[in-house]
């Protein structure tokens, strides 16, 4: 493939952006900043609203020239009557625009800042103003957040003189979740923790250590968004098997583990993200000695474990596969669903000696995460026997009056009441979750579409996930809105181009 825009011609700045007026950036570096065109259909709108957005996060800088039609084409491995389409729309929406002779340059729609610019001088800006359903987690009442701030500031006093880095976290904060799977059910020590930033920092360096390009994956599907584009982002082919209302097809896992051979595994089994399934537990060895038998490594996403509303609270999976598969089972969880996810403190747990491998490799990222936040997440993981009640009492009506919301307004939806977790799996009963997804933000709802969950294009389109984190007067206006938006027609959104942002 020939790029006659050459890496001296093409503007790009130090950190991945392409910045300064009269600059070109080359069909290369645009293509590895791009989705795969078939990953989404149709592939110009797809591609349109991925430009659209690195435009608006300051990654492609305005008046930037892009790559002339034919050779994005080559380096998409796409057709050029895509990319003209995707250019003729970035030409409508505002952010392109072409001079004869001269090519096709960046630009911002009229009235808007770049985003940096817009967040400081509007940050009540009408598009960060929607009611907020497409990021399924709570809030931490102020109260909370400054009661503990008040407590551990002797112990952050403390670690001032210190040089504050700490890659495997906090030595205190590794021994309280160790304690914590401890007293769940799974004996663990402080060596076999690693705490990071969240559970996605957790999972994308478990990728980065144990996975290389090409490797297959299996996923499930659906499944939890960003890890799935953490697995596209690493050139990972997923090997994707289902999850249903009724559940997990275990048969068809360990066929799938069989036949495919996958590098690593990653499933949701507690409350699963988005179906609300809760995997039985004689599932979960069957899963580990499968993963076992094929050589894979298991990645178990616990985030949503604790937050059980109907039924006791599931043992840690690890638990139930001590005997089939352990020392190849990797565990991670986090405060954001319990707690807080504006503190970013996550963890996972693995044998000892992998713990290491990954706190070598996280240094080259960012050295440990912040000692302000492990203190405070420390703070409130030693009280979350005290402060979880609460928090599922505040789901658990919550959930009732997105519930009881539906029925009056969309009495033709459908869905099954999950017994935890914090959304609602909601089959729509055609194919329109995209068609509302965008048409609704235009009437203030930030919302995905069951697609945006999918390991495959065009699948669960029937599908929304609806979270119930938000109070209930704000759930029911929200479905209020979605219930007006369809009596309105699914027309053109004039929100094309809008970044969409999932947790």
């Amino acid at each position: 493939m020939v790029d006659t825009d050459s890496e001296r011609r093409m503007g790009g700045t130090s950190d991945g952006t392409a910045g300064g007026t009269g600059r070109t950036l080359g069909s290369r570096r645009l293509a590895a900043m791009l989705p795969d065109p078939a990953a989404a259909r149709p592939a110009y709108r797809h591609l349109a609203r991925a430009i659209s957005a690195l435009i608006l996060d300051g990654r492609i800088a305005p008046h930037v020239r892009l790559p002339a039609e034919r050779e994005l084409a080559a380096a998409l491995d796409t057709s050029r009557t895509t990319v003209t389409a995707v250019y003729d729309l970035l030409r409508e929406s505002g952010y392109a625009h072409s001079r004869q002779g001269a090519g096709t340059w960046t630009a911002l729609p009229e009235g808007r800042a770049p985003s940096g610019v817009r967040r400081l001088l509007a940050p009540e800006a009408p598009e960060d103003t929607a009611i907020d359903l497409a990021r399924a987690a709570p809030g931490l009442p102020g109260r909370e957040l400054t009661d503990t701030v008040t407590r551990i500031a002797p112990q952050l006093a403390a670690h001032a003189h210190t040089p504050g880095y700490h890659p495997y976290g906090l030595p205190e904060l590794r021994a309280a979740v160790a304690e914590r799977y401890t007293r769940r059910g799974l004996a663990s020590v402080p060596e076999q923790i690693l705490v990071t930033s969240g559970a996605q920092h957790a999972f994308t360096l478990v990728l980065g250590l144990l996975c290389g390009p090409g490797d297959r994956v299996l996923a499930e599907n659906p499944s939890y968004p960003n890890a799935l584009e953490a697995l596209r982002r690493a050139r990972l082919r997923t090997v994707p098997v289902p999850v249903t209302e009724d559940g997990w097809d275990t048969g068809i896992v360990e066929s799938a583990f069989r036949q495919a051979a996958p590098r690593l595994g990653y499933v949701i089994p507690d409350f699963h993200n988005p179906t609300g399934c809760l995997m039985p537990e004689e599932e979960r060895g069957r899963l580990a000695r499968a993963a076992q038998r094929s050589g894979c490594w298991l990645v178990v996403d616990e985030t949503l474990a604790e937050l059980a509303l109907d039924v006791p609270a599931p043992p840690p999976f690890a638990a139930h596969a001590a005997a089939g598969g352990a020392g190849q089972l990797i565990t991670v969880g986090s405060m954001s669903k319990t707690h807080w996810a504006g503190l970013r403190i996550g963890w996972l747990r693995a044998p000892a000696r992998l713990v290491t491998e990954l706190a070598g490799q996280r240094v080259a990222t960012d050295m440990g995460g912040s000692v302000l936040d492990q203190l405070v997440a420390l703070d409130l993981l030693d009280r979350t026997d005290e402060l979880l009640p609460a928090r599922l009492t505040e789901l658990c009506e919550r959930r009732a009056a997105l519930a009881a919301a539906l029925d009056e307004h969309m009495p033709q939806w459908s869905w099954r009441l999950p017994p935890g977790g914090l959304s609602l799996w909601v089959d729509l009963g055609e194919p329109v979750g995209s068609a509302l997804a965008e048409r609704v933000l235009d009437n203030g709802v930030r919302i995905e579409s069951g697609s945006c969950f999918a390991t495959d294009p065009g699948v669960f389109e029937q599908r929304l996930r609806i979270p119930y984190t938000a109070s209930p007067g704000t759930l029911r206006e929200a479905v209020r809105r979605m219930a007006a938006t369809l009596a309105d027609g699914l027309g053109p959104s004039t929100g094309s181009g809008r970044p969409r942002w999932v947790a």
